[in-house]
């Protein structure tokens, strides 16, 4: 398919304290996007028209329709002018599961959270990253929020998407995913890190938004042992963190930052990380 762009340039008047006038500024473009399984539609996002595959496995991964990419056999991109579908075909045994996922659900009202189709699944359990050993250093939590910043290419342009970026200690920021939506930025992060076969137990996911229940679930799925956050959590995400034995920590502001659970994963002296 063709590529579309991310950006637009629109023409406004701006009103400033010493003038008022036409002027072109960058916005983001956001498009319906359509994830179809076995060419029957699941749920439609509106997103930014980028990294079309890394949203499809990533959505497949953190909604837990699959397990890995191998469980996946063609992701198709096809642009229909007024949006993009993504026909994902599933391999034998995935699709049997999901297909009895499906009929399972066959019939509740949709609550419109992400293809969730009951409070069941909207409040599922989440996987348990207590295992993970790793720690951050107040230093590192305070240089992944700086780093992330300066990756984010299409916000320095439009000043108004999302971004969710992967932090391992030592290296850095080595992925990041930008999108209108925080929950679609994730998706698309979790897809780029299962494709490139980088483990979420490595490092930390590190997002501009705030923290919902939802960013813990998908942050879960990643098997990140910490999610580290600009804004502030809900009272619900910082329930299911704790549950998960997730390290959540927010409002990273400079140099302050508050952490909400499983403070042991952060240290202040010179102790060295531990995977």
């Amino acid at each position: 398919m063709t590529q579309r762009p991310a950006v637009a340039r629109i023409s406004r008047i701006a009103h400033r304290a010493a003038s008022t006038g036409a002027a072109n500024r960058m916005v983001p473009e956001e498009t319906p996007i359509a994830l179809s399984y076995g060419g029957t539609t699941h749920a439609v996002m509106m997103a930014s028209p980028a990294d079309f595959e890394d949203f499809a496995l990533g959505f497949s991964i953190t909604e837990g329709i699959v397990g890995s990419p191998e469980e996946i056999d063609v992701i198709d991109v096809q642009d229909l002018g007024a949006g993009i579908d993504i026909q994902i075909r599933l391999k034998d045994t995935a699709n049997r599961r999901f297909e009895a996922r499906r009929r399972r659900l066959a019939g509740p009202v949709g609550c419109g959270l992400c293809g969730i189709e009951s409070i069941e699944e909207a409040m599922r359990s989440v996987d348990d990253v207590d295992a993970s050993r790793l720690t951050l250093t107040a230093q590192d939590i305070v240089q992944s929020v700086q780093m992330l910043s300066k990756v984010q290419l299409l916000h320095s342009q439009t000043g108004a998407v999302h971004a969710a970026g992967f932090y391992v200690p030592g290296e850095g920021i080595v992925l990041v995913r930008e999108d209108v939506g925080r929950h679609n930025a994730l998706d698309k992060l979790a897809g780029a890190l299962s494709k490139a076969g980088i483990k979420g137990s490595t490092g930390a996911v590190v997002v501009t938004s705030r923290v919902s229940v939802e960013m813990v679930q998908k942050t879960a799925s990643i098997g990140a042992p910490l999610i580290l956050a600009v804004s502030a959590p809900t009272a619900l995400a910082i329930r299911t963190a704790e549950s998960a034995g997730m390290t959540l920590v927010a409002l990273v502001r400079g140099e302050d930052f508050d952490i909400f659970t499983h403070p042991d994963r952060v240290v202040f002296g010179a102790e060295k990380h531990v995977a």
